[in-house]
């Protein structure tokens, strides 16, 4: 047990106590991963905006925003996740963000049959998950 003052390597018992909250370096990756995929639902919202000539510059700007950051937290993602794996996800979540905010905010048509399309990439996505 580490005292107040150091360890025998020098760490702070403050330290140790910090390192132990943080999460592995995969739950963090799958972290980046699901915000990866929630950034992945803004470009096409933006592109959606974009088509209204008052909204041009917002929907475009926002597209390029989401797509950035998207990219960015997928590429963080894949330190730890195998391409693939990290790829399906992060359309997924995308695709089916996208098609949720598509009906409730944007009026898109739904069907059964397509929330079940929708359902069906939820449980593929969860099933890479848990076969990682």
């Amino acid at each position: 047990m580490p005292t107040l003052s150091s360890t025998e390597s020098g760490t702070t018992p403050l330290q140790v106590a910090y390192a132990r909250c943080l999460p592995d370096d995969r739950r963090m990756s799958w972290v980046y991963l699901v915000i990866a995929g929630l950034f992945e639902i803004g470009w096409p919202i933006g592109l959606k905006l974009a088509q209204s000539s008052e909204k041009r510059v917002v929907g475009i700007t926002l597209a390029v925003a989401c797509l950035v950051v998207s990219g960015w937290l997928l590429w963080l993602a894949q330190r730890d996740i195998p391409m693939g794996t990290a790829y399906a996800v992060w359309t997924g979540i995308g695709a089916a963000g996208t098609f949720l905010v598509g009906i409730w905010v944007f009026g898109d048509p739904s069907s059964l049959a397509r929330y079940l399309g929708v359902v069906l990439i939820i449980v593929g996505v969860a099933t890479l998950r848990l076969a990682h």
